[in-house]
């Protein structure tokens, strides 16, 4: 691993690192990691059924969500905690536009300054129904698909079939070095085992079963491709829909059969072999099953999924398992690795524990070529598409672990959108290109009564850029690669910024609703943090000009010299210039202490001080309401902790 001084990374980043240095009490570091042993001590185990309780395994692309059998044998029970699913990048689909919405049917025009600027807002409640209907479609489509269940129909001895209710002594394990699940459980006492594994290279699972139950048919195969749901979150199909749509197969034989699936115009591709002999039957619309012959109690198949159809032979289970476990390997062998085993604080483990987890999470949901959902790929949040602001967390990892391999390719993205991007500067009156924040992959905006006005996603590509730069120790092909993101998103940054004769300074909105998303976006100016961010994003920019030898920009320059200062009363930091009662009005202490962010998330730069960055935390900690921040709020919490000398609070909060 690069270390943190060669890698140049903000010293705010080495959050992920001071569990090494909490008490001092650590033993002499090792040589050389034992990663096997550090991964293979926090493989999951799960002997109780709960709805929240699946296992996922995939490779970036696609992942495969499993309940308590391995399989997606109980999908309706898991709707209560964590959906069981299928997804992947490529499967998308819209639901029929009949009437033609577009962003033209969603505009509403906001006073900024002396202009009347033009924002893509959700109408709920507009006297113009179509602006309502309007809004609704074009949230929801595109929206992420479940590509199919595959699950075991299994029988008690008087044929009655197995619910979730009559399974018993289960214990489900989760290989992280091979990326395998394992499932053991007894079905009127006789046991089950079921092994799981995910192609690295393919949309595929391949599946093991072992049990007496298959000798006399008591276990099958059953598969159902379901209808798109119009729910914003959950399962993301519909098992109930009546819609009219389309299964169909091909290419049947003994050993396999092709899937054609057609939601309206979506059409997609499911393939599913097996090596012993066994009956394929149509049970109902869209529902298969596959009962192995009997005088067999094992089985084996694959499945995989495709945009396109594939007629090449699919790799078997012993196969598939070895393509996961080397590739699992390499990754674990690779990359960054902390090891806190010889350490007697008692908070080590917990937190060597969360290391190990949350890299496994993020390589099998945040490292494919787009970026995450929220949700990542096994179940939908806002349809099943990713928010940009949110790109920062779900992927900047990679680069500090020394895996920028595994994020670099989402970054082609933003060329895709680069012109969506800059129609929608051009149509506001601004230069450059504006990120849009809750899209799918056409890059096409959702209408909001928020994400539109957020800002906070239009740095990242800049941070994106910069990390990558000192990752590869200066290439100047890196320069050449993202100068065109990087300058087209400063000149935005630049022109967004408007200037205030009252005060003499450029200031930040309105029409803006800062990461902390509890202010109104028609009188909110000068958040904290976006402050920081634009004088970080912008200086950071100017950089990449002189770097490439070119002149500074002097637009870019101006605004830098003139950007209001962080708003601050009392020797605090306040969340917003607009919000003078920041820490006296409850309404503004809920959601993400995103002021926080100035330093940690970045790093020090001259806009903070950090004596009254320090009473800031001092003061959140004790005041704020915990019970509305989010997953993300106390590593951004740590970050500044330890940036403000506070290695024992960092952990403490993460």
């Amino acid at each position: 691993m690069k270390s943190l001084r060669t890698f140049n990374i903000p010293a705010c980043h080495a959050f992920l690192f001071t569990a090494l240095i909490f008490t001092g009490s650590a033993s002499p570091p090792a040589e050389k990691i034992d990663r096997y042993a550090l991964v293979s001590r926090h493989n999951v185990i799960m002997t109780k059924i709960n709805p929240l309780n699946v296992l996922s395994i995939g490779n970036g692309e696609f992942a495969f969500t499993a309940d308590v059998t391995g399989l997606q044998s109980f999908p309706e029970y898991y709707t209560a905690g964590i959906p069981v699913g299928t997804q992947s990048q490529w499967g998308w689909h819209s639901f029929p536009n009949p009437h033609h919405y577009t962003l033209i049917d969603v505009i509403k025009k906001y006073k900024v300054g002396g202009d009347s600027v033009p924002y893509v807002y959700q109408f709920r409640k507009s006297k113009n129904d179509r602006m309502n209907k309007a809004s609704q479609w074009l949230r929801e489509n595109p929206h992420r698909l479940n590509l199919g269940l595959i699950g075991l129909e299994m029988y008690d001895s008087n044929s009655h079939p197995v619910t979730i209710a009559d399974i018993s002594h289960p214990e489900q394990r989760l290989d992280l070095w091979k990326g395998e699940i394992t499932s053991l459980f007894k079905v009127n006492g006789i046991p089950v085992n079921v092994i799981t594994v995910c192609h690295q290279q393919k949309d595929m699972i391949s599946v093991h079963i072992r049990s007496p139950l298959l000798s006399t048919k008591k276990i099958r195969i059953k598969i159902r491709f379901p209808y798109p749901s119009h729910a914003q979150t959950g399962p993301a199909y519909d098992l109930n829909s009546k819609a009219q749509y389309t299964t169909d197969t091909e290419d049947e034989s003994e050993k396999g059969v092709t899937f054609r699936i057609r939601l309206d115009s979506t059409v997609y591709f499911a393939r599913m072999e097996w090596k012993a002999k066994a009956r394929f039957e149509n049970t109902a619309d869209h529902s298969y099953r596959i009962t192995p012959a009997g005088n067999q109690e094992e089985f084996e198949f694959s499945f995989d999924f495709t945009p396109d159809k594939e007629k090449d032979p699919l790799p078997g289970f012993t196969e598939t398992a070895s393509n996961s476990e080397k590739t699992w390997k390499n990754f674990w062998q690779s990359g960054g690795a902390v090891d806190f085993s010889g350490c007697t604080d008692p908070r080590a483990f917990e937190l060597e524990r969360r290391v190990v987890l949350s890299q496994y999470l993020t390589r099998i949901q945040c490292s494919g070529s787009l970026p995450s959902q929220e949700t990542g790929l096994t179940c939908n949040s806002w349809y099943g598409k990713f928010h940009l602001e949110m790109h920062w967390w779900h992927s900047m990892h990679f680069i500090l672990w020394n895996r920028a391999e595994l994020m670099e390719p989402q970054l082609k993205y933003y060329f895709d959108i680069f012109d969506r991007a800059e129609q929608t500067a051009k149509m506001q009156g601004y230069q450059g290109v504006r990120w849009p924040k809750m899209v799918g992959p056409d890059g096409r905006e959702s209408p909001s009564t928020v994400g539109t006005f957020l800002i906070w996603q239009q740095p990242h590509i800049i941070y994106f850029s910069e990390m990558l730069y000192r990752y590869h120790h200066g290439d100047n092909a890196i320069l050449e690669k993202y100068r065109k993101l990087v300058f087209a998103t400063a000149d935005f940054m630049a022109s967004y910024a408007r200037w205030d004769s009252k005060s003499g300074r450029y200031v930040l909105g309105p029409v803006l609703i800062p990461a902390q998303e509890c202010f109104d976006p028609e009188t909110t100016i000068d958040p904290a943090f976006e402050l920081a961010y634009w004088y970080w994003g912008l200086k950071t920019a100017q950089t990449w000009r002189k770097r490439m030898g070119l002149t500074p920009n002097k637009n870019w320059q101006r605004v830098i010299d003139n950007l209001s200062g962080l708003p601050e009363k009392d020797s605090l930091y306040l969340f917003t210039a607009s919000a003078p009662d920041s820490y006296t009005n409850p309404r503004y202490l809920t959601d993400h202490p995103m002021v926080l962010g100035a330093l940690g998330f970045l790093p020090l730069t001259g806009m903070v001080d950090r004596e009254i960055m320090k009473n800031t935390l001092d003061h959140i900690l004790r005041i704020w309401n915990w019970e509305s921040i989010w997953g993300w709020d106390l590593p951004m919490m740590a970050m500044n902790a330890t940036c403000l000398d506070q290695p024992e609070l960092a952990v403490d909060l993460l």
